[in-house]
């Protein structure tokens, strides 16, 4: 789902993998270095990912999240995506 806000796109995607509030500060933090990624909103409840960016790099914003072991519902989620959020949610957890 995409909406326009102010020279600003916000997009929600639904991803595999999500535990916890350790992937969920692994996820913020990732894709905050995007730079056109301004905010990240994690709902662990409903597996969702709702993020605002300053450019249409959706197809960007995915594949980090697939880098970090959360594909988007649909996409492949093999094992290696499940061992990454795995360690994606611990690093997460000590860094918050």
């Amino acid at each position: 789902m995409e909406k326009r806000k102010l020279d600003s796109m916000i997009s929600e995607i639904k991803i595999e993998n999500l535990k916890c509030g350790g992937c969920a500060a692994t996820i913020k933090k990732g894709l905050l270095s995007i730079n056109e990624v301004t905010d990240v909103q994690v709902e662990v409840e409903d597996s969702t990912v709702t993020i605002t960016s300053e450019n249409e790099n959706l197809d960007l914003i995915k594949e980090k999240l697939s880098k970090l072991g959360y594909p988007e519902v649909g996409d492949k989620n093999t094992i290696a995506h499940k061992a990454k959020s795995f360690v994606s949610c611990a690093i997460g957890r000590i860094d918050s």
